[in-house]
């Protein structure tokens, strides 16, 4: 497929890396510009475009930049894009850190929806609750013990099928999380977020998430990650994360 990654991130990143690797035309691109991201590209094997271009001849669009940034892409972004491309989104709302208060957020709206308002296109929510260690370093092959489990929330279910089976070759078990006013579940704050889970605990944690408890969870949990020491392990965050819901 011919993919666009709009972000340059951790996650973005490795997505482009990994998704070339599996034989997909990857196109990446950020707000700096093309000359930004040619180490990248190097690395990855991507190809560099403005922004304005990542949704050209698109397959998948994968989003991956930070909340508020939605707001900075180009209002005819998908203006030539097919209607079936498929747009994914994998960022999360952190409003002390760094995004800022949105108030449609803070008075009910998930993350993802108003993510897809602001695009004017559906989107599905997916590679929002892994940390980039654990997508870059942790797939594996298909019922393998440990194998991480991550949520796919949207509305439309060709769509999620076809995310679900690239999950899967990525290196990690799809599981369909509901549509995309559900996708709350996976958002900072519950149990799946970043704790990587396998199927079974995955499902279980989507099911007991507590939406009224998941900010005021997403805060402390960042609070605690401020606290650990200088240089820690990945590994250390997941268990920091996983020790809040226990």
């Amino acid at each position: 497929m011919r993919i666009g990654i709009i972000g340059a991130g951790n996650i973005g990143a490795t997505l482009a890396g990994k998704l070339v690797a599996l034989g997909h035309d990857v196109v990446m691109a950020n707000s700096r510009g093309p000359e930004s991201l040619m180490a990248i590209a190097a690395e990855t094997g991507a190809t560099a475009a403005p922004v304005s271009r990542a949704a050209d001849k698109a397959d998948i669009v994968i989003i991956a930049i930070p909340q508020k940034a939605v707001l900075d892409l180009p209002r005819d972004l998908f203006a030539a894009t097919a209607k079936d491309c498929i747009v994914i989104d994998t960022g999360n709302y952190y409003p002390e850190w760094r995004d800022g208060r949105i108030e449609a957020i803070e008075n009910g709206m998930v993350e993802s929806r108003w993510v897809s308002q602001q695009i004017g296109r559906p989107v599905i929510k997916i590679f929002n609750s892994i940390l980039a260690n654990s997508l870059a370093n942790e797939g594996c092959q298909p019922g393998a013990p440990g194998r991480i489990a991550l949520p796919v929330a949207g509305d439309d279910a060709q769509a999620k099928a076809i995310v679900i089976a690239l999950v899967d070759k990525l290196g990690f078990d799809g599981i369909d999380a509901g549509c995309l006013d559900e996708s709350w579940r996976q958002q900072p704050g519950t149990a799946s977020y970043c704790t990587d889970l396998g199927s079974d605990d995955l499902r279980e944690a989507l099911k007991r998430a507590d939406r009224s408890q998941a900010p005021a969870l997403r805060d402390r949990g960042f609070q605690q990650m401020l606290q650990l020491p200088k240089g820690f392990s990945p590994p250390i965050l997941v268990e920091t994360l996983r020790a809040l819901f226990r």
